[in-house]
């Protein structure tokens, strides 16, 4: 498609942190190839963004739509998805009907978990592609749903029925205990079995679906592979254009956190290849008093200097008096310049929480 200067692309992530910064990379290769791109977010997320994004001399441009969330509200998972599905989509459409009146929207890019959106783009006769920001392997987990109810490996509402294998080509065995959405209680797993079912069902209009991955991660994979091992035809054609980071112009893809930049300095003192980084997501919720004080003993313990980005949600399984104890052998911030810090030289070791980007980055900076 030839591109002037009217060729915008929309892109709509997932409002969380993981989901936002490889949106932005994907932005930043678009502007590059010579297209205008524009990121919607909520309100609460732009204004946490745009910002460092003027300040990073990012060319996209973010424009936040309204999103009915009551500050004293905790923005959890359950929150986030009733303001996508209740407040988002009116607005969104109006917006893209807007930007659109000159005919210039040649595409929408639309986070799976955002999948609210493929219909409004629908709506406005706007050509979309899904985007998947981690490994294709979670995708083809997701995409089994119907082949793992249809076997009776799971209910209608995703509880495990028996103990079984899922089995996909190319991929370790799991267990249907495995499945990602047995998080919580039993009412919050229904809950988000729900949420994925209805991502799976908004994506059968969806012919592509770019994916934050690279294409040896899936052996021999063929862009119509994955729909030729599925029983649902409605799969759309797959595309690894991951790791985006090599594809993104800017480097400094703007957190919505502000970064203790005083961790710098403190590895400055370092040793080379002496230095423990433990990041933990700042999205999910805590993983208990417990499982903190273990990780903080274990860090104590192990007689190296180490980083600790943890939230102050996460702080309460401190041991008591463990900052003063720690503060000759540890840093410990509540959000740190990721980047700077894993290509540090005397980071010799990155304990993390597996987050994908964390882990691509984390190989980037080998």
């Amino acid at each position: 498609m030839k591109c002037t200067k009217r060729s915008k692309i929309i892109l709509i992530p997932y409002p969380a942190q993981g989901h936002v910064t490889p949106m932005l990379k994907l932005a930043s290769a678009f502007h590059n190839r010579g297209f205008g791109t524009i990121i919607v977010t909520p309100k609460y997320i732009h204004y946490q963004i745009v910002s460092r994004l003027v300040e990073s001399k990012d060319q996209t441009l973010s424009m936040p739509i309204p999103d009915g969330l009551d500050k004293a509200t905790p923005q959890d998972f359950f929150a986030i998805e009733m303001a996508m599905e209740n407040n988002m989509p009116v607005h969104l459409e109006a917006m893209v009907r807007k930007l659109d009146e000159d005919g210039g929207v040649v595409c929408m890019v639309v986070d799976l978990l955002a999948s609210w959106a493929i219909e409004v783009a629908n709506r406005c006769s706007v050509p979309v592609a899904g985007f998947w920001p981690a490994m294709l392997a979670t995708y083809r987990l997701i995409a089994t749903i119907p082949d793992l109810v249809r076997k009776s490996l799971i209910s209608d509402a995703g509880i495990p029925q028996r103990l079984g294998t899922i089995c996909l080509p190319d991929q370790p065995i799991l267990s249907t205990e495995d499945v990602p959405w047995l998080v919580g209680s039993l009412a919050a797993s229904k809950a988000r079995f729900k949420f994925w079912t209805r991502t799976l069902d908004r994506s059968k209009t969806l012919r592509w679906l770019l994916v934050n991955s690279f294409p040896d991660e899936y052996i021999d994979g063929k862009q119509t592979q994955l729909a030729e091992n599925s029983q649902d035809h409605h799969a759309p054609l797959v595309f690894p254009i991951g790791p985006l980071s090599k594809h993104a112009v800017s480097k400094n893809i703007p957190s919505f956190w502000e970064e203790d930049k005083s961790c710098l300095d403190w590895l400055d003192k370092q040793k080379p290849d002496s230095v423990s980084g433990s990041p933990i997501g700042r999205w999910v919720s805590p993983i208990g008093e417990g499982k903190v004080n273990n990780l903080a003993l274990a860090l104590e313990e192990s007689g190296r200097p180490f980083i600790w980005v943890l939230g102050c949600a996460w702080r309460e399984g401190l041991p008591v008096g463990y900052l003063q104890r720690v503060a000759m052998q540890g840093k410990v911030v509540s959000w740190a310049p990721q980047m700077e810090v894993l290509q540090h030289e005397v980071v010799g070791c990155y304990l993390t929480h597996c987050g994908w980007n964390s882990t691509m980055e984390a190989i980037q900076c080998q």
